[in-house]
């Protein structure tokens, strides 16, 4: 190998794998950071940040998550109108009944870097309520998981 050439990952050369992760009692930002991880591509050996070599991911059961202390009360979403007066905000209790599927998205969202590439690397996380989901193809029996 010669050691003067520098090694560049291309888009091309990344095999993307399908990783299912179930969401029941799991806190949600140890699997947050474990999601996000896998997302990038953290774990392989050709890792390269400037690239999208990450996986697939999964997260079914989401509705099922737990948070410690009292954050279903203290934990809040803020989202931003732009006009007067346009600030709403929704504890995650609410954000559980409304939305269980964003508490997990955001999560995710606000632990990728803040760069063009996150937005890529965001579309391949796939979050559900239940225990179905409709990538049963893509994913085998070998790859499915339970984080710990």
């Amino acid at each position: 190998m010669n050691m003067n050439r520098t090694f560049f990952l291309r888009k091309e050369d990344c095999k993307a794998d399908w990783h299912v992760i179930d969401a029941s009692d799991q806190v949600l930002g140890r699997m947050a950071t474990q999601i996000a991880n896998l997302l990038r591509g953290k774990g392989k050996a050709a890792f390269a940040p400037q690239t999208n070599c990450g996986d697939y991911v999964i997260v079914i059961n989401c509705d099922k998550i737990k948070l410690t202390g009292d954050k279903w009360n203290q934990k809040v979403y803020k989202r931003f109108s732009g006009w007067r007066s346009g600030l709403k905000s929704r504890t995650a209790e609410e954000m559980l009944e409304k939305k269980p599927t964003d508490i997990v998205r955001l999560a995710v969202k606000r632990m990728l870097p803040k760069n063009r590439l996150s937005s890529e690397v965001i579309n391949r996380l796939k979050v559900y309520t239940g225990d179905q989901h409709p990538h049963i193809a893509q994913v085998t029996t070998t790859q499915q998981q339970k984080t710990a």
